[in-house]
């Protein structure tokens, strides 16, 4: 059995197809637990996951990590799953995640993504991400783990201390953690839907190196005029 964590900030006009998706599984629906953390929404999120989620809550801890955390400490099941709100998870994501735990070493899995709005320029971008993400699981110098797609041992998770309260990067720097408390997985069937409206508002190129930025300087955004121009801003409107 999985618990699925999504956090949700002002997500009525997604959130309710992310649902559906995770709520029409290849696994019985009594076999999972979906838990919606939501940051202080001013729509009509919340009324919506009511109708799908088995739990839903208000965030205590700060931003999008601490929001993912929350979820954790709430769940009832060993192993732990995360998906955005915007995102639509593939029909069998749910069994792939769980089949990829059969190996008892492995603490951590995650997967791919592909462009829900299926156009030109999603597609480049869905390559260079898959691209990061298959290079980086078969030459394990890194883990391109994505938020939106990574599944957790949850008593190993705990262990690891969860994901760390930073502007950037938390869903990469946990697996660096994780990779020291058990195997490391890429599971290549565990798919998701990933909606690419944010690289766009914010420029695709721009994002990327805004988070390699982030990361390469312990993810915290506040020290550099560039984050503070462009995130600061999206901080007030995502993020708690």
């Amino acid at each position: 059995m999985i618990s699925v964590v999504i956090p949700a900030f002002n997500e009525e006009k997604r959130i309710e197809r992310s649902l559906i998706a995770l709520s029409n599984q290849t696994v019985p629906r009594d076999q999972y637990e979906l838990i919606v953390v939501d940051g202080g929404s001013h729509d009509k999120t919340c009324q919506i996951a009511q109708d799908y989620a088995d739990l839903v809550f208000v965030q205590e801890s700060e931003r999008v990590a601490g929001a993912r955390n929350d979820g954790f400490l709430r769940s009832r099941h060993g192993l732990v799953a995360t998906t955005d709100a915007d995102s639509i998870v593939a029909p069998n994501w749910i069994e792939q995640a769980i089949g990829s735990f059969s190996d008892p070493d492995v603490v951590l899995s995650f997967g791919p993504v592909t462009p829900i709005e299926r156009n030109d320029v999603n597609r480049r971008y869905s390559l260079l991400f898959n691209g990061l993400i298959k290079f980086g699981a078969h030459s394990r110098l890194y883990y391109y783990t994505l938020g939106c797609n990574t599944a957790f041992r949850k008593d190993a998770l705990l262990k690891a201390g969860m994901y760390r309260i930073m502007d950037a990067g938390d869903d990469l720097e946990i697996a660096v953690r994780m990779r020291k408390m058990g195997k490391v997985q890429f599971a290549p069937d565990m798919k998701v839907g990933f909606d690419f409206r944010r690289y766009h508002e914010f420029g695709f190129w721009n994002t990327i190196y805004e988070w390699y930025y982030i990361v390469l300087q312990g993810g915290i955004s506040d020290k550099y005029s560039y984050t503070r121009r462009e995130y600061q801003d999206d901080e007030e409107h995502v993020q708690v």
